[in-house]
C-alpha cells in the first residue's frame, strides 16, 4: 500500500453508488478472478473486467475526485464496475503498482488538464468574461430591471397575505390558488418565493396543529417578502441572505476568487432526495481545523445522480468558499490539494448545545428549515403509538424527538444495541433527523429501509 493513501473501507466506497442497486451489482463483481491487470497508486485505482463481452471493460478510478471512467454503457456514476473495483482495492485485493497503465495514464493526464485549465480561467477572474461578452452597463440594467421584477412581485405576494389573514384562515385559498401565486412569482424572476408559496399551499388544511403551522409559515412568507422591499434598511450578511432565499445567485468562480478556507474537511453526510424532476445531493462536511460545518449542493437530471460524490467518513483536504448570508452554510469546493483519506470519529455536543445552536442559527436566519448537528452519547429510543422515536441521554434522561420524516432508525437502534452513540443529522422544528452514525470508528449511513 502506498504510503500517500489510505485505503477507503467498504462501507465509504458503498456509499458512493447512487442507488440499492448499483451496490449489490457492485458486490456481486466484487471478485479478483473476474478482474485482470489490476494496479493502485498514490490517488488512482485502475482494472480491466472481464465481463464475457468481446472485449473487458477498462475501469479507472481518480481518487483525489472521486472520478470514474469506464468502458460499460451505464451511465450511473460511478457504475457498478467502478465500485466493484474499489471494493476490491478497500479489501487489500488490488496490488499496488509504480504507475498507472498506459489507458488509465492518459485518462487521468486529460482530466487532470482539464480541471487545470478550469482553475485558471477562475483565477484570471471574471472581469475577462465581462469584457468579452457583454457591456457591463447592459448588465447592470438588466440585474436593476430584475430587482424592480422581483420588487413588484413581493408587492403582490403581500396583497395576497394580506387578503389571507383579512378573511381567515377557514376560508383560505385552494391549493390551485397557490400554485397560480408560485407561477407569478416565477414571472417575476423569484423562484425563492416561489417556491416558498408552494410549501405554503402544500400544507395539509386540516389535522392537529395546522392553523398555527399555517400562520408560521404564512408569517416567515411575510417576513421575506418585506425583507426585500426593505433591503437598504438592513445589515448586509441579513440582506445576502434575504437576496439568496428570494432566489438572487452568486457566481461560483467570483465566490471562489475571493478566497478559500482550506482545511481536512471531514465527509459527515451524503442525502439525495428526488423531486420527480431533479435530484439534489446534499453533502455536509465539518472542518476539523475551523470546527466550521459546510453545505455543498450538487444537481443531476430526474433519475441521474448529481456529478459530486465524497465518501461518507473521509476527509478532504480542500479550500471552501461559503456563501454570503448572516449564517452562512453553503459554500464551494475549490481546489482539492489530496485524496480523501480515513478520518477519526468527530467530537459531539450534547442536546442542550445542540438545541442552543439551532436556536442562535434561527435568530440570525429565520428562514433556516434545519442546522446541522453532531450529537456525542446519545441512545436511540423506539416510539410507540403517537410518540416519536428519540434520542436520550443516559446520564442525564434528556431526550430529544426524531423528525418523522427519518429513515434508518432500526439500523440506528441495532448499531447502537442499547450503547451511546454519536450521531450526525439535522435539527429542525420537526425534531432531529439522523444521516450518519459510527459503529466504532466506522460510519454507517442510515438509508431508508433500515
Amino acid at each position: 500500500m502506498t504510503e500517500t493513501q489510505q485505503r477507503w473501507t467498504g462501507d465509504q466506497v458503498l456509499a458512493l453508488a447512487t442507488d440499492t442497486a448499483s451496490r449489490q451489482a457492485a458486490g456481486h463483481l466484487a471478485v479478483p478472478a473476474s478482474w485482470r491487470g489490476c494496479g493502485a497508486g498514490a490517488d488512482s485505482v485502475w482494472g480491466q473486467y472481464e465481463g464475457g463481452g468481446s472485449s473487458p471493460y477498462r475501469t479507472a478510478v481518480d481518487l483525489t475526485g472521486p472520478a470514474y471512467s469506464c468502458g460499460c454503457p451505464s451511465r450511473k456514476s460511478p457504475c457498478k464496475h467502478a465500485l466493484a473495483l474499489l471494493l476490491l482495492w478497500s479489501r487489500g485485493e488490488v496490488p499496488d503498482a509504480a504507475g498507472p497503465a498506459d489507458w488509465a495514464g492518459e485518462w487521468l493526464r486529460a482530466r487532470r488538464e482539464r480541471a487545470d485549465r478550469k482553475r485558471g480561467d477562475s483565477k484570471r477572474g471574471d472581469g475577462k468574461k465581462e469584457e468579452s461578452s457583454a457591456d457591463p452597463e447592459a448588465a447592470r440594467r438588466r440585474a436593476e430591471q430584475r430587482l424592480r421584477r422581483i420588487a413588484a412581485g413581493a408587492t403582490e405576494l403581500e396583497q395576497r397575505l394580506a387578503d389571507v389573514l383579512r378573511d381567515g384562515l377557514a376560508s383560505a385559498p385552494a391549493r390551485e390558488v397557490w400554485e397560480e401565486t408560485a407561477a407569478r412569482m416565477v414571472d417575476a424572476q423569484a423562484p425563492g418565493l416561489a417556491a416558498r408559496v408552494r410549501e405554503l399551499g402544500a400544507l395539509p388544511a386540516s389535522g392537529p396543529g395546522w392553523p398555527s403551522r399555517f400562520l408560521s409559515e404564512l408569517a416567515l412568507l411575510h417576513l421575506l417578502g418585506r425583507g426585500f422591499l426593505r433591503l437598504a434598511d438592513l445589515p448586509e450578511p441579513l440582506a445576502a441572505t434575504v437576496r439568496t432565499r428570494v432566489g438572487l445567485t452568486h457566481d461560483t468562480a467570483r465566490l471562489l476568487a475571493g478566497g478559500t478556507v482550506r482545511d481536512s474537511w471531514l465527509v459527515l453526510a451524503q442525502d439525495d432526495q428526488d423531486d420527480g424532476r431533479l435530484t439534489t445531493r446534499r453533502i455536509w462536511l465539518y472542518g476539523q481545523e475551523s470546527r466550521r460545518f459546510a453545505l455543498l449542493l450538487s444537481y443531476g437530471a430526474a433519475g441521474r445522480a448529481p456529478d459530486l460524490a465524497l465518501p461518507t467518513g473521509l476527509a478532504q483536504d480542500a479550500g471552501l468558499a461559503y456563501y454570503p448570508g448572516a449564517h452562512p452554510l453553503r459554500a464551494a469546493l475549490g481546489d482539492r490539494h489530496a485524496a480523501p483519506a480515513p478520518a477519526p470519529v468527530p467530537p459531539g455536543t450534547d442536546l442542550d448545545a445542540a438545541i442552543r445552536s439551532y436556536a442562535e442559527a434561527l435568530r440570525l436566519d429565520p428562514w433556516l428549515d434545519a442546522v446541522p448537528v453532531i450529537l456525542a452519547g446519545v441512545v436511540p429510543i423506539p416510539g410507540s403509538g403517537a410518540d416519536p422515536w428519540q434520542l436520550a441521554t443516559p446520564s442525564t434522561g434528556d431526550a430529544l424527538p426524531l423528525d418523522p420524516r427519518a429513515t434508518g432508525l432500526w439500523q440506528l437502534l441495532a448499531v447502537s444495541g442499547g450503547i451511546p452513540l454519536t450521531v450526525f443529522g439535522e435539527l429542525g422544528h420537526e425534531g432531529f433527523r439522523p444521516l450518519t452514525t459510527w459503529s466504532g470508528e466506522t460510519p454507517v449511513r442510515l438509508q431508508a429501509g433500515g
